[in-house]
């Protein structure tokens, strides 16, 4: 049976590098799901790899044709942003294992979509300060820094992920990446318990 392993993290925790380091372990052999957002790309980002760019109007359309497995969004400085998991024809849990960054609260949909024993989630953890170190130094590589937006987003997590909201979650086990090599090494041997 084959699950789906949900990275999910504060902003800047390095969850987009370890996603990219575990799909190309071959001894893991993940697939990857690519999500759907409504946000604009940003510099180094490549449509169809990070996300699948698109508007609003056609994430409307899919959920006219009840094609969204989640979605989220988000009231950002400059409007609402939208996240989305689509019936698209990526998942085939009878033949692969999958890797997804998401959210907290995209984590739970999926799950609750799913099922419980399908997919599982793996909580990146980091200290705030070399968080907001890393936030920032992302954003000044961006052609047009988005600082308001990063500092929403770094506040936000606070709530988003709180204690409370974890453990409603069910999510008890954390992976501190204050060291790459160390975290990549005990996700992998966690991927492989399953």
């Amino acid at each position: 049976m084959g699950r789906i392993f949900c990275i999910v993290g504060k902003s800047s925790s390095g969850k987009d590098t370890i996603y990219k380091k575990l799909l190309i372990n071959p001894i893991l052999q993940l697939k990857r799901i690519v999500l759907y957002t409504t946000r604009p790309i940003r510099a180094g980002e490549q449509e169809g790899v990070e996300y699948y760019f698109t508007k609003v109007e056609v994430m409307k359309r899919l959920q006219e044709d009840s094609k969204i497995i989640e979605c989220r969004s988000y009231n950002t400085v400059y409007g609402i942003w939208y996240y989305f998991m689509a019936k698209d024809g990526q998942i085939d849990l009878a033949q692969n294992n999958y890797l997804v960054i998401g959210t907290l609260e995209s984590y739970t949909k999926i799950r609750d979509y799913f099922g419980q024993n399908k997919v599982v989630p793996i909580y990146i953890d980091l200290d705030d300060g070399e968080r907001l170190t890393r936030a920032l130094q992302r954003e000044k590589k961006q052609r047009e820094p988005k600082y308001e937006e990063m500092c929403r987003r770094f506040l936000a997590d606070a709530k988003d992920f709180s204690i409370e909201k974890l453990e409603q979650a069910g999510i008890t086990k954390h992976f501190y990446n204050n060291n790459l090599n160390a975290c990549l090494s005990d996700i992998t041997a966690y991927i492989l318990s399953f």
